[in-house]
């Protein structure tokens, strides 16, 4: 039975990358930020609103044809790029505070961010975390914070 569990284990492992980005995406697809703009300068706690066109938001973990969730890359390299970048695309972004997750389904937050410029990037994500065929990200903006 161990080498069963084992074998199960070391197959899931390694067929890992060959499922990481598999989820299609619609061509006219298009994630943004509803309330923000590149250059604009905010108060803190700031509200972040996402748009989303051609999919809809579906909870972390649900299969849906075109659904995926929402991601904000926060003050970190665009995505795919850095010393992460490669690892997001094929294995699925991290949680950490460069990488909020949004995985019920959310479709705003509001976040408590120190005075200083800020960059995000919005990244829609297929039920396990990984950004979809051809990744929906919006552009990334720098915003200030008095």
């Amino acid at each position: 039975m161990k080498s069963f569990v084992k074998a199960v284990t070391i197959a899931t492992v390694m067929a890992m990358p060959a499922l990481a980005q598999d989820t299609p995406a619609p061509e006219d697809a298009r994630v943004y930020f509803v309330n923000l703009s590149d250059g604009d300068t905010v108060s803190s706690p700031v509200t972040v609103i996402f748009g989303l066109e051609g999919m809809g938001v579906a909870p972390a973990g649900t299969e849906a044809d075109n659904t995926g969730h929402h991601h904000i890359l926060l003050n970190r390299p665009p995505l795919g790029e850095g010393p992460e970048g490669e690892d997001e695309l094929k294995f699925g972004l991290p949680a950490d505070e460069n990488h909020i997750h949004f995985g019920g389904g959310q479709t705003q937050v509001t976040l408590d961010l120190p005075a200083g410029e800020h960059t995000m990037q919005l990244v829609l994500g297929d039920l396990n975390h990984i950004p979809h065929a051809d990744p929906v990200v919006s552009d990334v903006i720098t915003i200030t914070v008095e």
